[in-house]
């Protein structure tokens, strides 16, 4: 089955996650697994696809972790980058560039559409009152206040937006502001600041917005919400750690400002195809992306994120135009085509938060169980349209019950007979109607889990493999060719030859989802290539520095996404099983002791 139109240019834009401490599950949850799935499936249908993201390492995140641990910001942003894209790494997720918001490129780029905006007069200066620690005089971002949302009564409004009401919130406003770092109640002073004019894009946003129905119903609904009350938001803070501010009067290190961290942070999107492009040796290739009116950019996120993306960054787009030294009027830059934002996955009820202690790290999860696992639960049971409590419980449940009772059993009994018996695919003889039923319901899948993955229904999609490998497993079942190898061998090969067919069908089904059982299956069943990919680290180098970022090679697997082609005398080699099978008791047992002396030990 070949390809059916001319190739996409898809960009998988996922959200950068701070470089102030390791990642949990919870973050994985929202960013990681469900732009993985995306990216895969759309290499394996053939476009053209650019994943990126990195570390974002400014802010007064990252200045108060390194504080803490006695370090400079540029030390420990090193520590926890290498820390968090080597948990990527083992996760599965394949960027095309993970990188870092540290570097001159990201510096050169944001500096550019920061000052194309001011000299368009979408930012302008206002005098504001300032949030200040009470203890260390640094500023506070609005997201490290927490007080009493002043329109519908939430205890836990933050600075910036109540997440109950979804209002714009400035921390003043908040009834009993108070520091999440210690607690004590900010300091306000008046402050000169640069502003990103948002209501000179309400008209524009609005208009934008409304044609979005193909956007999930809690991302367009809250985005439109929030353009009832948009106000200017400041994008400049009182600190010593950022991207230097490129307008008069704010750049050098003597005025003390820097640019507001999430200003930079979006711009990373575009940075890093930037970055990319340059490394290939083809540095204008980022514009096939960003200004092909024909590219479609899909971001990835949790839901506490939506504002940046629907609103803010789209702004900043708008504003930028054509551009200035990066766009070089060669196009307005593309705005997302989707924002594919997850609820909270939360534990015991309550959201996964490492600075209230409520937390179990990828790092720390991976070490003990595999990662197709972790995989297949976020999937299946996670936070995609409504916030889900992770259970150890349920994770062993689901494990056992449905990856390895379904999808391991079917795969299992089906390489064994067939190795023990033949050691190779057998040739079939004459297919029953039972025979072709099972084929054309299997083949069936690359258009019905293809398309619940194109419309980013990641769970939908897994459910449908498991629902075929169901079917799968019952035709097995009820053929029972063990029964037949001696009486009958010619049927009990046929038998086993649409098994393995179906077998590899589901296995390119899975792969998005599954990518690292799938490769050993891949291999298991003969072929000598890579269905999954290899996923790397390589040097980046820099005038005067250099960077690791997370890659990987690709290409090989475009096109794939069509029916098993499995040839008949292919050896197989020896079966093993896919996954473990976990004692739910014991699993349960061993986690609530290891939280217990997390939090005896007073870790994060």
């Amino acid at each position: 089955m070949g390809e059916s139109k001319r190739a996409e240019k898809i960009l998988v834009a996922v959200a950068w996650p701070y470089a102030s401490g390791p990642r949990h599950i919870g973050h994985v949850a929202g960013f990681g697994v469900p732009s993985d799935i995306f990216a895969r499936y759309h290499r394996l249908k053939g476009n053209d696809v650019l994943m990126v993201s990195g570390t974002d390492e400014h802010g007064t995140p990252v200045m108060v972790a390194a504080e803490q641990e006695g370090l400079s910001p540029r030390e420990l942003a090193d520590r926890y980058n290498e820390v968090i894209r080597d948990d990527l790494r083992r996760l599965g997720l394949s960027y095309d560039i993970f990188t870092r918001t540290t570097t001159q490129n990201h510096y050169r780029v944001v500096r550019d559409v920061f000052r194309t905006l001011h000299e368009k007069g979408y930012i302008v200066e206002h005098t504001a009152m300032g949030a200040f620690s009470a203890t260390t005089g640094h500023t506070l971002p609005d997201r490290y206040i927490e007080g009493t949302c002043p329109h519908c009564g939430y205890r836990e409004a933050r600075g910036d937006q109540c997440d109950n009401c979804g209002r714009q919130l400035d921390p003043i406003d908040l009834v009993g502001p108070r520091s999440r770092i210690d607690g004590t109640a900010p300091v306000f002073k008046e402050t000169s600041h640069l502003f990103l004019d948002l209501p000179a894009f309400a008209d524009a946003l609005r208009e934008w917005i409304d044609k979005q129905a193909h956007w999930r119903t809690n991302v367009r609904r809250f985005s439109l919400n929030l353009l009832d009350e948009l106000i200017p938001r400041a994008i400049t803070r009182d600190l010593d750690w950022g991207v230097p501010i490129p307008v008069e009067g704010y750049d050098g290190d003597e005025s003390g400002k820097r640019i507001y961290v999430w200003f930079d942070a979006v711009i990373g999107y575009l940075s890093s195809t930037v970055e990319w492009a340059a490394a290939r040796g083809t540095p204008d290739a980022w514009r096939d992306w960003w200004q092909n009116p024909d590219s479609r950019h899909y971001y990835f996120m949790g839901k506490d994120n939506i504002v940046f993306h629907t609103v803010i960054w789209p702004s900043m787009l708008l504003g930028y135009g054509e551009g200035g030294e990066i766009g070089a009027g060669k196009g307005k830059l593309g705005l997302p085509y989707d924002v594919v934002a997850s609820e909270f996955l939360t534990m015991e009820g309550r959201k996964f938060s490492s600075s209230r202690g409520v937390v179990i790290y990828v790092k720390d999860f991976l070490e003990r169980y595999d990662a197709d696992s972790l995989r297949y639960f976020l999937t299946i049971a996670g936070p995609e349209s409504q916030d889900t409590d992770f259970t150890w419980a349920e994770f062993a449940r689901r494990n056992n019950d449905e990856l390895v009772a379904t999808w391991g059993n079917l795969v299992n009994r089906t390489l064994k007979n067939v190795h023990r018996h033949f050691g190779e695919v057998p040739a079939p003889g004459q297919l029953s109607d039972a025979d072709e039923q099972i084929l054309a319901a299997i083949e069936a899948g690359l258009a019905s889990v293809g398309g619940e993955i194109e419309n980013a229904r990641f769970k939908a999609g897994l459910t449908e493999a498991m629902r075929l490998a169901t079917l799968a497993n019952q035709y097995v079942s009820e053929q029972a060719p063990w029964k037949l190898i001696e009486s009958d061998r010619e049927r009990a090969a046929t038998i086993l030859y649409v098994a393995l067919r179906c077998v590899d069908n589901l296995k390119l089904f899975l792969t998005p989802f599954l990518p690292f059982s799938s490769q050993a299956l891949h291999e298991l069943l003969g072929y000598s290539d890579d269905i999954a990919a290899k996923i790397e680290f390589v040097e980046h180098a820099e005038e005067g520095d250099s960077h690791l970022v997370l890659t990987g090679q690709y290409e090989s697997l475009r096109g794939r996404w069509r029916a098993s082609e499995l040839p008949v005398g292919q050896k197989l080699l020896e079966p093993e099983p896919l996954f473990r099978k976990l004692d739910p008791e014991a699993v349960v047992a061993e986690e609530l002791q290891r939280m217990e002396e997390t939090a005896a030990g007073g870790a994060d």
